[in-house]
């Protein structure tokens, strides 16, 4: 199981803010490239109110989109916000994904990360294959 190494580009502050989107569906090899190309893009450029934003995003296991920014040099102001949120939206669009459904959840199964809907996750609940020893993603994370 590979985690996700965001801050391993750059040095991040342990209470850097981090925004956790997870794809309906895995994307493509192709789609996950061009996601992370434009997600590099954006962050390099990302500013909130003229001072530039020290960020950065991975696509990881191709359905888990995270955005990082350090605010100790600048923070993330609603405005900056709002422009990443509309960003992921057009990317979605774009990729034809949605990527802000609150009800998909990830957990750990074996060496695989799992995505599903919240009443799937309910049944594995109801069922044992979730328990309170099963790894999720936090994707409340920011």
């Amino acid at each position: 199981m590979r985690f996700p190494q965001i801050s391993s580009r750059t040095a991040f502050h342990p209470d850097s803010r981090v925004w956790v989107y997870v794809a309906e569906r895995p994307l493509t090899e192709t789609e996950t490239e061009w996601l992370q190309s434009r997600l590099d893009a954006f962050t390099q450029q990302w500013t909130a109110h003229n001072n530039a934003l020290k960020a950065c995003a991975e696509v990881f296991d191709r359905q888990l989109i995270l955005l990082m920014v350090d605010e100790t040099q600048a923070g993330a102001s609603g405005c900056s916000i709002d422009t990443s949120v509309h960003f992921l939206e057009k990317a979605g669009l774009q990729l034809g994904v949605n990527l802000f459904d609150r009800r998909r959840f990830g957990w750990l199964e074996g060496e695989q990360l799992r995505f599903e809907r919240q009443e799937i996750v309910e049944q594995e609940l109801g069922n044992g294959k979730i328990t309170a020893d099963t790894l999720m993603v936090n994707t409340l994370a920011g």
